[in-house]
């Protein structure tokens, strides 16, 4: 390695500074780095378990300096493989992934560094020497060790390593053909009769695509325009869209998106539940599902089972009200067919939310400019946390030229002295950035070896509606709550307390409650003072009017007993498939998923409907075995929320001091506590179900224990 050094120094990815040079970072510097990285990584491991003593300071923080900079390459890679993805980054990425997986077994199953943790938690149990997010991150260690195949020798061990060799691969393959199924399917509309019903900032942003993509002709008004499955096009397109056989094509391209031809994941899916259920069965686990909750809040798969079905139970009639007042509604406008399609739903649900509450998307999103929506959702965690938050764009390099740099203080601490900063990427890029919306971590509050603090650095990224022109994007409503779930994950991130970096910010978080301060942050977009104050009139410039506000709040729980049952089934799915495929009656893994639709959904799903093969959550992301976290999360984050109205939302100093409160456990402790000890910190008490079902509008069915 002492060649090597010299050639690393113009290396973007070679010990990333603070501030990581995306923009002069290239696929070809992945490989050298890295490999320099691993090379290095491995040194120091050899060296650490040779002579490491089994204290803190012995064994632990060096096992964190010793990978750091290797995981901090990587770290940035896989970010932009996910904003930036290019066949370069690809190759790059691909080229890597098997050493970087063998060297993440190689520490996870050495011998003598579990032993050290052994030694470790024994001395502790004498003398209680660790505090307690130590304490967790040690148990946490024990347990990923073990759960890394440690105990397995010879021909397990190496079978169980090709296996995690595979799954990573699956991962990432299943990631990219869905982005290229998404980006390779285009609906063109030449005929401006086909545009009717679209909204005007619809059409406005499938012209720029068009023009994007070799129609510079293209305009708003006469078209042509470009449709895609992108979501920030596609469920507005179902919405609004007058043509049915248009909106069916979209619908039936979106339902079996990556399920045939080159970008096919129907193996991959069915590959994929295969090992995970041999490796579980390697560790000791009857099941996946077995093994994922053994890491988690929830205590069994019957747990997980009961709750959904109790929630369900409270969903299931409400829901079949919602369909039915939905077909008797579309009937009474002139739809002659039997009963609705699929791709009738949207449409005839958008029309039936007009006529109730006597407003239009559209009318709407005139009110909320993005850039007005970010300083009151700014504004708001003044209000609550004591923070201030500036913007310094071109104060760090950015990956893309959308992309936005900002810095957060204390608004009790020094005035020039930031406590975090966090990159926000808001815009669709379907050609290059993954769907959905996500808070990624660059960097951990932490103490240095030199007593030194590194602040937090977090990353937003949505695919909200991309602007038309100069013009600022108008959001839709369901864009502005997506943009508030993804800060109060940031928001977790950067102001924690803890100075750990293995328990900091979100790290070390139990996943089925990670989504907690993420759904707390949405209940605001129906707060009065909140959501006026992020709106100006794009015309007038005169803030939401209190009528329009009192419908979009009567309109919160609008079809909300269809969308449980929805998310329910999801979760329901992935838990059918990780503790109980295969079994007879389930063929394959998408008939898991039809199973689940006939018991749960008050409505029939297209025969074609293949939506395991865009699931990223469960087989490009990190929630199989625990997609049900997003409404286990949502019981507790209810509750917090509800500590809030008790308060008082219009009492502006009891408001301020539940903020701290919340700021000083939920957000501050991250990791460091078990997340039912820290909920119980702020709200003195265990959660129940009941702030849930009353935000829902739902009863609980009579006889029902709250959890």
């Amino acid at each position: 390695m002492m060649n090597a050094l010299p050639l690393m120094n113009n290396n973007p990815l070679y010990r990333i500074p603070f501030h990581p040079a995306f923009a002069c970072m290239q696929p070809e510097h992945a490989e050298p780095a890295l490999r320099a990285l691993l090379a290095e990584a491995t040194a120091t491991i050899d060296r650490l378990e040779h002579s490491y003593q089994p204290t803190w300071e012995g064994l632990m923080d060096p096992l964190v300096r010793a990978t750091e900079p290797l995981n901090d390459a990587w770290n940035v890679v896989s970010h932009l493989l996910s904003v930036m993805n290019s066949d370069g980054w690809r190759q790059a990425h691909d080229a890597l992934q098997p050493e970087i997986v063998m060297f993440g077994l190689r520490v996870a199953q050495s011998p003598a560094l579990y032993k050290g943790y052994l030694a470790l938690r024994e001395a502790d149990q004498r003398d209680r020497r660790l505090s307690g997010s130590r304490r967790r991150i040690l148990e946490t260690a024990i347990r990923n060790t073990e759960q890394s195949g440690v105990g397995l020798a010879g021909a397990a061990r190496e079978r169980f390593n090709v296996i995690q060799q595979e799954l990573a691969r699956l991962n990432t393959e299943f990631g990219n053909n869905l982005l290229d199924a998404i980006k390779a399917y285009s609906l063109w509309m030449r005929d401006p009769r086909d545009a009717e019903g679209l909204p005007a900032t619809l059409l406005a942003s499938t012209a720029q695509a068009a023009r994007d993509a070799g129609e510079p002709q293209a305009t708003a008004e006469a078209g042509p325009w470009r449709i895609t499955i992108d979501f920030a096009t596609y469920i507005p397109f179902l919405k609004h869209g007058r043509n049915r056989t248009l909106r069916e094509e979209l619908f039936r391209a979106n339902a079996t998106r990556a399920s045939s031809g080159k970008f096919d994941n129907t193996a991959l899916v069915e590959r994929t539940l295969e090992l995970r259920r041999e490796m579980a069965q390697m560790l000791g686990f009857a099941t996946y599902a077995d093994l994922s909750l053994s890491n988690k809040m929830a205590p069994s798969v019957a747990a997980v089972d009961q709750f959904s079905e109790e929630l369900a139970a409270a969903a299931r009639e409400p829901g079949r009200r919602e369909m039915a007042d939905l077909q008797a509604f579309a009937r009474s406008q002139g739809f002659a067919e039997e009963s609705l399609a699929p791709w009738d739903f949207l449409f005839w649900a958008e029309r039936l939310r007009e006529a109730r509450y006597a407003y239009s998307e559209d009318e709407l999103r005139a009110y909320f400019q993005f850039p007005r929506v970010l300083e009151g959702m700014f504004a708001l965690a003044g209000r609550l946390f004591g923070i201030r938050v500036e913007a310094a764009d071109g104060e760090a390099p950015v990956w893309h030229p959308d992309v936005r740099f900002f810095r957060v203080y204390d608004a009790a601490g020094k005035a020039d002295e930031p406590i975090a900063c966090f990159f926000l990427d808001p815009y669709s890029r379907p050609a290059t950035k993954r769907g959905g919306a996500w808070m990624h971590h660059f960097r951990t509050r932490d103490r240095r070896p030199d007593n030194s603090l590194q602040i937090p650095m977090a990353v937003l990224v949505c695919n909200q509606s991309v602007p038309a022109g100069d013009c600022p994007t108008r959001m839709r409503f369901e864009e502005i709550r997506i943009l508030f779930h993804e800060f109060g994950h940031a928001l977790q991130h950067m102001l924690t307390t803890i100075e750990e970096p293995a328990a900091s910010g979100t790290l070390n978080i139990e996943w089925d409650a990670i989504e907690i301060a993420s759904q707390f942050m949405e209940n605001w977009c129906f707060e009065r003072t909140t959501l006026k104050g992020m709106s100006r009139h794009v015309e007038t410039g005169v803030a939401l009017p209190d009528a329009l506000f009192e419908k979009v709040r009567a309109a919160r729980n609008y079809r909300i007993a269809t969308m449980t049952l929805m998310q329910l089934c999801y979760g329901i799915v992935d838990m059918d498939l990780h503790a109980r495929y295969p079994r007879p009656g389930w063929p394959d893994a998408n008939a898991v998923k039809t199973a689940a639709a006939k018991r749960l959904l008050p409505y029939p799903l297209l025969p074609e409907d293949r939506m395991l093969c865009g699931f990223a959550h469960l087989f490009a992301g990190e929630y199989a075995a625990g997609f049900y976290s997003y409404k286990w999360s949502e019981v507790l984050s209810a509750d917090a929320f509800a500590a809030f109205e008790e308060a008082g939302l219009d009492n502006e100093a009891a408001l301020r001091a539940t903020g701290r409160r919340y700021r000083d456990t939920i957000l501050a402790l991250g990791g460091g506590q078990h997340p039912m000890d820290v909920f119980q910190s702020f709200r003195g008490r265990p959660p129940t179900v009941d702030a849930l079902l009353r935000h829902a509008g739902l009863q609980q069915p009579a006889g029902q224990v709250n959890r």
